[in-house]
């Protein structure tokens, strides 16, 4: 009798599963959503959302988006997910169309949680502090490249 495996069906692997995914949702894609959220709302709210569109208008016109889809960027370079539903968010509400949303999904996968891997990477391994700048803005400069190939790209496309 010891030498019996213990076989798992397929219910109770699917069940496991669905359960590690729930918490997963529960712990860190929804306080990245709540995040993006309150972080438009409070841009919305007190008019900061204007400014930074108008400021930013020209260097994002460059990616053929609006100057609100730097939220899209500032909202990944703390979380991949926040930068997901900031998209996401600023989609449903007509800010930008699906075409916008698509040049942006590159960069937010590129350069998503940047803020994040970078001080448990660069800074706890003892990387040389003259390497500091050139690390950080590697994945921004490949968010930048991404988005102007995928803007190409979707223009063949049309």
């Amino acid at each position: 009798m010891d030498n019996i495996k213990n076989n798992v069906s397929t219910v109770e692997v699917f069940m496991k599963g669905a359960k590690k995914g729930l918490t997963i949702a529960l712990e860190q894609i929804a306080p990245a959503m709540v995040l993006a959220y309150a972080l438009i709302v409070f841009l919305q709210t007190t008019g900061l959302m204007n400014i930074i569109a108008k400021v930013l208008n020209p260097v994002m016109g460059i990616f053929g988006l609006p100057g609100e889809a730097a939220l899209v960027i500032i909202a990944a370079f703390f979380a991949k997910a926040a930068g997901a539903a900031a998209g996401l968010m600023l989609y449903q509400n007509g800010t930008i169309t699906q075409e916008q949303a698509t040049i942006l999904y590159p960069a937010v996968i590129l350069m998503g949680t940047l803020i994040g891997h970078y001080a448990r990477i660069v800074l706890v391994s003892g990387v040389s502090k003259k390497y500091y700048k050139i690390l950080l803005f590697i994945p921004l400069i490949d968010a930048a490249v991404a988005m102007f190939i995928t803007k190409i790209i979707l223009g063949i496309f049309r």
